[in-house]
């Protein structure tokens, strides 16, 4: 198994210790899983580089890497819904997007075609993790008794910032998927009809 292999399954594996820690009661279980969850993002981020670097890729890395993405972001976002801090419509088309673009994506390699991955939908995997990362900052220090950090969280309650901007990534995800079919049609279409 490549580093980059073993840096996705590790991915993986954290995701559980991550949910964990989110519904833990105790006072620093905030800080734990705003930290597990950015190691991991760090290990997307690095598994990614070295294997371009070292020219690592691999078949299993392919399909492994943006299933390990949907399993860790997908975790944390029914995580927020449960919490209540977001709507459950909000997950549902997270998810059903991701689910369409990896059926997509199996279904062409299987017809002998690859997807073609558009640099807008690469930076909404970066726009759901700023925004998982945000929702972990603010659930670490609502429970902090620091005043300044009390002020911070009733701002950003004030504002309602964790549902706006999961509702704007909601929305940004929607349009990734529809930039999917168009860039990728003709292909699909010759699938589709073949």
């Amino acid at each position: 198994m490549t580093i980059p292999n073993i840096l996705t399954v590790f991915r993986i594996l954290l995701t559980p210790f991550f949910i964990f820690f989110l519904f833990n009661e105790s006072e620093s279980s905030g800080v734990y899983s705003l930290i597990i969850f950015t190691v991991a993002s760090f290990t997307d981020a690095y598994d990614g580089y070295y294997a371009r670097k070292y020219n690592a890729v691999s078949e299993s890395g392919k399909f492994l890497d943006p299933l390990a993405d949907k399993i860790l972001a997908s975790s944390a976002f029914i995580s927020f819904a449960v919490l209540g801090l977001i709507d459950i419509w909000m997950v549902a088309i997270i998810i059903l997007r991701d689910l369409f673009v990896t059926l997509l994506r199996m279904r062409m390699k299987k017809g002998g075609e690859s997807l073609v991955t558009s640099n807008i939908a690469k930076s909404k995997t970066a726009a759901q993790l700023i925004t998982i990362i945000f929702t972990l900052i603010y659930l670490s220090i609502n429970n902090s008794t620091v005043p300044i950090l009390d002020n911070l969280s009733g701002q950003i309650d004030q504002f309602n910032l964790v549902y706006n901007l999961t509702f704007i990534v909601s929305l940004f995800t929607v349009f990734t998927g529809y930039m999917y079919v168009k860039d990728n049609f003709t292909v699909i279409k010759k699938i589709i009809f073949k």
